[in-house]
């Protein structure tokens, strides 16, 4: 199985605990959120201890950079995943990598 690294952003995080505690290298875990009334493609960013953190960005307003947008990974990943934190930019989010199959 071969892997391609790509990247997200994530974003809301001013809405749950705020991005000042978030590190690099820091595993996140990725849920799908279908019955999210907002978005159907809406993922979830879990951090263990705390439960949810934000959400994978979706828009073109929040996407930074070359990031996947959740649309983009929502078929990528299973209903759960893993990612790592690349750089935060407080108080919104941060940019993570994720490994999905080619």
């Amino acid at each position: 199985m071969k892997t391609k690294t790509c990247f997200f952003t994530l974003t809301g995080c001013r809405h749950h605990y705020g991005a000042d505690f978030l590190e690099p290298k820091t595993t996140v875990i990725l849920r799908k959120d279908p019955k999210n009334e907002f978005d159907h493609e809406a993922i979830r960013v879990e951090l263990d201890g705390l439960g949810l953190i934000g959400y994978v960005a979706n828009s073109v307003y929040t996407v930074h950079g070359e990031s996947l947008s959740a649309g983009r990974l929502y078929d990528k990943i299973g209903k759960k995943a893993k990612a790592k934190i690349v750089y935060v930019f407080p108080p919104y989010g941060a940019l993570c990598e994720i490994k999905v199959e080619k």
